[in-house]
């Protein structure tokens, strides 16, 4: 009988060591972080603190388009990169651009995307970041 609760014991603590490794190492779940799933990646991160050349990125699903808003302006579409291939969509401050820096403090990113073809799929994601 005791050999039974040792080696029950010693199952439920292996199962608590393997949940515990999986919830610490795991990759982060975008639903919970409140990213919709046709966004793979942005940079930088929601409430992350940044120099005042960063580049704003957005991993999109293959097949979306996006428009990209800075603190409430519309990005012209030409200042925006995009690699097809990978689906990534990048803009930087900069003296040719329309907004030569952002100063420090709190910035807002809005993008608004659509399919490009099939079925129609529109929506929006915003977040918000410092620079110092």
């Amino acid at each position: 009988m005791g050999r039974y609760r040792a080696v029950y014991l010693g199952l439920g603590l292996a199962l608590i060591a393997v949940t515990a490794f999986g919830i610490v190492f795991g990759s982060p779940d975008r639903a919970g972080m409140g990213r919709p799933e046709q966004i793979e990646e942005i940079e930088p991160e929601p409430g992350e603190t940044v120099v005042r050349q960063t580049r704003i990125e957005v991993d999109m699903l293959s097949g979306y388009a996006i428009e990209l808003f800075v603190d409430g302006f519309l990005i012209p579409a030409e200042e925006v990169f995009f690699v097809e291939g990978t689906g990534v969509y990048s803009w930087q401050p900069g003296a040719d651009q329309a907004i030569t820096e952002l100063s420090p403090g709190r910035h807002e990113v809005l993008i608004r995307w659509r399919t490009l073809s099939g079925l129609p799929d529109v929506g929006e994601y915003s977040w918000s970041f410092r620079v110092y």
